[in-house]
């Protein structure tokens, strides 16, 4: 490993609920850990730690302002978890096109057990 290479990736960041909340409330606003740590029931060695995983990741840059260090959001590195996800869209997209063809069906066309039609709806979706 390179000493230029994240410590933390982008999908290990935003696994936490609290580091989602962090980015999100970033979203519009630089803002000093003092302030940030107001938003949350955790100390403000906690919220540190947090911000710490997230700009490991890149997802959180980091400026000095006098003594004070102010945090803001990089959307830049979600690129990297868009493409991941646009990859596996492609799956769903399959699986929801065979159900709203099923749910649309007219009644009598409509399989009476559902155990088959699960069976149909994975054969019907693996083959696309």
């Amino acid at each position: 490993m390179t000493a230029s290479a994240q410590k933390h990736d982008v999908f290990q960041a935003i696994a936490d609920p609290t580091r989602r909340s962090l980015l999100k409330l970033l979203i519009d606003q630089e803002l000093p850990v003092t302030v940030i740590s107001c938003h949350y029931p955790m100390t403000r060695t906690a919220v540190s730690k947090h911000l710490r995983i997230l700009s490991e990741a890149g997802l959180v840059k980091e400026r000095k302002v006098g003594r004070e260090t102010r945090y803001r959001l990089d959307p830049e590195p979600l690129l990297e978890l868009k493409r991941w996800l646009a990859f596996y869209e492609r799956f769903w997209e399959n699986k929801l096109v065979a159900l709203k063809r099923y749910v649309e069906a007219d009644d009598d066309q409509q399989v009476e057990n559902p155990i088959h039609f699960l069976e149909l709806f994975k054969r019907n979706t693996d083959n696309e």
